[in-house]
């Protein structure tokens, strides 16, 4: 297709209106989700998901469908690649040899003992990943980034839904547990931020948890933290050459996924300090709200009904992703201390 032929598309006006009324839905349940999130606490994510399973009636609709299937795929795939914003080399790198090498290994094994205990319990191959990345990486964010490059079906849907509840009921309850646990220990300032931004999973969690013990803690626990949101990429990436070959027939994905290509853009060209603070700043914020859209289409799409059809077994494979990489860090600070 040419260039003049894509923007006459892009430009295509009744192909837009078409799109509208279903991202305007997915954006009016988002800003209720956030509304609810800021007075009255709790996690927008989780809201967002919730209120928008609460309009599954008219997910079918005529008017909307279109939409909704747009905000779960495009804006989600659009907010991940905002994430890289966030990011430079420069804070990667300030974090030490052994800390980038342990909290790279806790990613690693994780999603490694995510697939085999996903295996034992006799759950899909994808399953095992999406668990195991979504506690290894960055949470909600994680799932549904690596959820948008495991083959499109229902099963995967709803799988991806039931992931970000549990990651996101963990990550609370972690962020309430690990400071007091650090203290327990005794962790010092350094290894106290690696055990935090290395295990919690989600960056609002690990923000609260660190600066719970002191602001040097929550600095470095941040640090830590958007090192494995930069672990990302590779994960993301190798998971789409290893199901690159699960989509329908003659419609294989690229080898590196575009929103992915912009992801790694975004951490070069903010690591050269081509991208001013406030910017920075504001693409973060956006990236946040795009998810936050995309998990509300994805409600939208899903019925309570679905969702308890997972089972207990995602419970089990969250819980056990979670005591596992735990241990993991603890047992690598313990042996380089």
């Amino acid at each position: 297709m040419s260039i003049q032929m894509r923007a006459t598309a892009m430009l295509n006006f009744p192909a837009w209106a078409q799109l509208w009324p279903g991202v305007l839905t997915a954006i009016t349940i988002s800003m209720a989700a956030t509304f609810v999130s800021e007075h009255q606490g709790g996690p927008q994510l989780l809201y967002a998901l919730f209120f928008g399973m609460a309009f599954n009636f008219a997910a079918n609709g005529e008017k909307i469908h279109r939409g909704i299937e747009f905000a779960s795929r495009q804006i989600l795939r659009f907010g991940v690649a905002l994430l890289g914003a966030r990011i430079t080399a420069e804070q990667l790198a300030g974090l030490g040899a052994e800390s980038i090498a342990m909290v790279a290994g806790g990613v690693v094994l994780t999603i490694l003992f995510g697939a085999l205990v996903g295996r034992l319990l006799g759950r899909p191959g994808t399953e095992g990943i999406l668990t195991g990345g979504a506690v290894a990486i960055c949470g909600a964010s994680a799932a549904l980034a690596i959820s948008a490059v495991l083959p499109k079906n229902e099963a995967n849907q709803r799988f991806t839904l039931f992931t970000v509840v549990g990651v996101t009921a963990l990550s609370t309850v972690a962020m309430i547990i690990y400071p007091t646990l650090v203290k327990m220990l005794g962790l010092d300032a350094n290894a106290a931020a690696v055990f935090l931004g290395g295990t919690i999973h989600d960056v609002a969690q690990v923000v609260a948890a660190g600066y719970l013990i002191s602001p040097e803690v929550g600095d470095a626990a941040v640090f830590v933290k958007l090192f494995r949101v930069a672990m990302l990429l590779p994960v993301v990436a190798v998971v789409s050459v290893l199901f690159r070959d699960g989509g329908p027939a003659g419609q294989k994905p690229p080898v590196l996924p575009g929103f992915l290509v912009g992801f790694a853009v975004l951490v070069l060209i903010n690591s050269l300090g081509l991208i001013p603070k406030e910017v920075t700043q504001a693409a973060s914020g956006l990236s946040r709200w795009c998810l936050v859209v995309a998990i509300s289409a994805l409600g939208v799409k899903t019925s309570f009904q679905q969702l308890a059809a997972v089972g207990w077994r995602p419970v089990a494979m969250l819980t056990a992703n979670t005591v596992f990489l735990a241990a993991l860090i603890l047992g690598g600070l313990w042996w380089l201390h």
